[in-house]
């Protein structure tokens, strides 16, 4: 199953700052505009950039 960079970004939403959903809102739109598809490496890599926030946002929780 292909994952969906889009669905997964959503789904880390409750564990990431505002800033950062802001941020990655704005870039997804930007690069769809753009011409950009939703499983380009650049989506691929703002997912990996959600899930290392959330994962350190999890640590200092703890």
């Amino acid at each position: 199953m292909e994952l969906n960079p889009i669905y997964e970004i959503n789904k880390l939403q409750e564990q990431l700052p505002l800033s950062v959903v802001q941020d990655l809102h704005q870039r997804i739109a930007d690069w769809l505009s753009s011409g950009g598809n939703y499983d380009d490496p650049y989506m691929f890599q703002q997912l990996r950039y959600a899930r290392n926030v959330a994962r350190r946002m999890n640590r200092n929780d703890n």
